[in-house]
């Protein structure tokens, strides 16, 4: 393993002084191993990593090393420690992180999943823009998604998706609108890419006519355009994500820490 370690006569250790530019910590590497074996998909979503002693075995390093590594990936939401059980890889469909990444809720009472309907799943070339954001070449290809998100029979969101075509192949409407739970879940079990991370882009539109007609709303009305960009291990960036929201009935909820 490409882990820099003090000197071969001592075992590598967190005492291997400050870190210098050349060099990131070496819980750092260790991290960045554990993130490899991930993204290779080593270890799927939902099951359990090797444990830190045989980490630590496996790269030459103490398991004061991996546990640090593997603190960072908890709290990055990566990994998943379970008293008594182990750590696992983490997945969306964990009951507590099964819509962290959708922040509409409603104004009150609970309205339950969302009721789907693909207007329209198909594959085509990357645009530059659409090129330019999921790191592709121009005319690569890509599926692009439409649907619409109802909640108590009423159209709540309107959502443009683009995702790698070659990452998501085989991708069909009918897999999209019979899959039960978070849309992340059937990319994780369906195509082993899990959504780690996303920066979205929020910003105040009016409904043109088309937006208007599929959301129920009239034309000009006030509805929250959303942008989200998400990313999976080592931020590489598997789906841009367009949609619009009403806000008649929601509301956009963000917890800060």
């Amino acid at each position: 393993m490409a882990v820099h370690q003090p000197s071969s006569t001592e075992p590598a250790s967190d005492a291997a002084g400050p870190a210098t530019p050349a060099f990131s910590p070496l819980y750092q590497q260790i991290k960045g191993l554990i993130l490899q074996s991930l993204q290779a998909g080593e270890w799927k979503p939902g099951e359990a990593i090797p444990s830190e002693m045989d980490l630590a075995a496996r790269f030459r390093v103490s398991q004061g090393t991996v546990r640090k590594a593997i603190d960072e990936l908890a709290a990055e939401n990566l990994v998943v420690r379970r008293q008594g059980k182990g750590t696992f890889v983490a997945t969306h469909a964990e009951q507590h992180v099964r819509y962290r990444f959708l922040k509409l809720v409603p104004d009150s009472g609970d309205e339950g999943p969302a009721q789907r309907t693909i207007l329209e799943c198909r594959r085509g070339r990357a645009s530059a823009e659409i090129a330019r954001a999921l790191a592709l070449r121009t005319s690569d290809p890509v599926v692009q998604v439409r649907r619409v998100l109802s909640f108590g029979g009423v159209p709540t969101i309107l959502e443009d998706i683009w995702l790698p075509g070659n990452a998501f192949k085989g991708l069909t409407a009918e897999q999209l609108a019979s899959h039960q739970g978070p849309t992340y879940v059937l990319f994780e079990v369906e195509f082993g890419v899990r959504m780690v991370r996303a920066e979205e882009k929020i910003r105040a539109v009016a409904a043109d006519a088309q937006h208007a007609r599929l959301l129920a709303v009239d034309a000009g009305a006030p509805l929250l355009s959303v942008e989200r960009l998400s990313h999976t291990y080592n931020d590489v960036p598997m789906e841009l994500r367009r949609g619009l929201y009403r806000t008649d009935t929601h509301h956009y909820r963000n917890d800060l820490s």
